[in-house]
């Protein structure tokens, strides 16, 4: 049996790479994407907003040949996962949303990132968003790692400012998908770090009953990032997440 693909959605302001410890730990016989979302040659295309994101997500993999995926999302890219689910439902055999939420941004949180989006174009530069390594890094990490710490922070300064303002945008026009993922019926998995002060643990409980009583795995001495802080323990979910899809062929 052909292992089922797993597509791995990336968190803002943050790019592909961030995963690029946990699909090397994904297995050589399994097929993993890593997109940027919106890649950089469709800035000027799509949105912003996230199921415009989606829906290019989808195309790029129908092109590549893959029509079955798991699907991964950290954060925004759990946004991104849940408006793929919505939109292109046949494409979502299983569903990993890690340090992420299903609701939809609150007036103030909104405003902020509208703020923040406008700066970063006014600006010309990332400023605006440098200073969240602070945040999206657990104290652990902050405290015990900083060559994490110093790889972040490189990867948030090498951001093209059109990509952080559209992420911004997106993320703010943003619905609530509770329903979407109450309806689905496919393997679930929810990963919180126990140390994310963005999204929280609260919330991954509150996204684990939803689905249904899904796996929830808290990642310890991890904050927002877990992918990037302990890649192992959240590769060993996905592997097994993946597992769980390809035994319900």
């Amino acid at each position: 049996m052909t292992a089922t693909p797993v597509v791995l959605l990336h968190g803002f302001p943050l790019d592909h790479r961030m995963w690029a410890d946990v699909a090397d730990r994904l297995g050589e016989d399994r097929r993993v994407l890593a997109p940027d979302v919106p890649a950089a040659d469709e800035l000027d295309q799509v949105g912003p907003t996230l199921d415009d994101a989606a829906d290019r997500v989808a195309a790029a993999l129908r092109g590549a040949g893959v029509n079955r995926a798991v699907v991964a999302g950290l954060s925004m890219g759990g946004y991104v996962a849940l408006a793929l689910l919505e939109r292109h439902p046949d494409l979502v055999a299983g569903l990993a949303l890690v340090d992420t939420r299903s609701t939809a941004d609150a007036p103030d949180a909104r405003a902020k990132r509208l703020d923040v989006a406008a700066q970063v174009e006014s600006s010309g530069s990332v400023d605006a968003v440098r200073g969240m390594v602070g945040t999206v890094l657990g104290e652990t990490t902050r405290t015990a790692h900083p060559d994490v710490v110093a790889r972040v922070a490189a990867w948030i300064d090498e951001q093209p400012p059109a990509r952080v303002a559209w992420s911004q945008r997106a993320m703010a026009a943003r619905t609530d998908r509770t329903e979407v993922l109450r309806r689905f019926t496919g393997p679930v998995l929810v990963v919180v770090g126990d140390e994310d002060e963005v999204t929280g643990v609260e919330a991954a409980r509150d996204l684990a009953k939803v689905a249904g009583g899904a796996p929830l795995v808290v990642v310890p001495r991890a904050g927002h990032l877990t992918a990037v802080e302990d890649p192992a323990t959240v590769a060993t979910a996905l592997v097994e997440l993946a597992r769980r899809v390809d035994g319900g062929r």
